[in-house]
């Protein structure tokens, strides 16, 4: 019967469920609980499964940089200019709901990507879709996209996630045509679902990346509508991170 009734649980695509229900005919403790207790450990076995295979899809399809940032690993000393209460007042991801925008800056190595990605991490573990893409990449694609037909798949699948994180945002100024892409693309999203940038650039220079001024305006001030700002401030992460390494390489503390 035992046997049976897993064999069924599998068929239905309970699996699970059909563990946990075996694992309880081998528990002798199992026999005291009623029939209420063992039913709800099963229903919640199954529960727990599936919410940790969608949390591994999610954080698969994200592409974060790196894939295990997460908000609890933050770095806060002094000088980095990163404010540990507006991270905490930001880590249930209401803003997310609300349609706002994060806006990361900061010179290279300061851990701009990892944060953006850190957020990505968090959105994902409260049941939103995320996806990373490097802006010049993106921007190459969708270059190329005009050309081979696929533009405006391309866009549409830009709608698509809860959280879209644009990384190296004005590394190389923006071309006409790829002033227009990001007009399209931040006005598919506006109010609705959110962006994260990461920018090496400080926000009062963003406007001069644009090549046409007047794209420049209509989409900074979709961007900056009730964002939340972060200027990241410090020596660079990466080169502590080598020093650190060669330390423990050459044995000394």
């Amino acid at each position: 019967m035992i046997q049976q009734t897993c064999q069924l649980l599998y068929e239905l695509r309970l699996p699970a469920m059909g563990k946990a229900y075996a694992n309880q005919a081998e528990l002798s403790a199992s026999n005291a609980l009623s029939f209420d207790e063992r039913l709800a450990l099963l229903v919640q076995a199954e529960w727990e499964s599936r919410k940790e295979k969608k949390l591994m899809r999610l954080l698969k399809a994200a592409c974060l940089k790196p894939s295990g940032a997460c908000l609890e690993e933050l770095d806060y000393r002094s000088g980095r200019n990163l404010e540990k209460s507006m991270v905490v007042s930001l880590s249930d991801c209401r803003w997310i709901r609300k349609g706002n925008n994060l806006l990361i800056c900061g010179a290279c190595g300061t851990g701009k990507t990892y944060l953006a990605s850190a957020f990505g991490n968090a959105a994902c573990r409260h049941g939103y879709s995320v996806r990373l893409y490097r802006l010049p990449r993106l921007l190459v694609e969708l270059q190329i996209g005009r050309g081979d037909g696929s533009y405006e798949k391309i866009l549409s699948d830009l709608k698509k996630p809860d959280v879209l994180i644009l990384d190296d945002f004005g590394l190389a100024p923006f071309e006409p045509l790829h002033c227009r892409d990001l007009l399209e693309l931040v006005e598919d999203r506006h109010g609705s679902a959110p962006i994260i940038i990461a920018s090496q650039l400080p926000v009062p220079s963003w406007h001069s990346a644009f090549a046409d001024a007047t794209i420049a305006e209509s989409v900074l001030d979709r961007l900056l509508q009730n964002a939340y700002r972060f200027e990241l401030k410090g020596p660079s992460l990466r080169q502590r991170g080598s020093s650190i390494d060669a330390v423990k390489i050459s044995g000394k503390t």
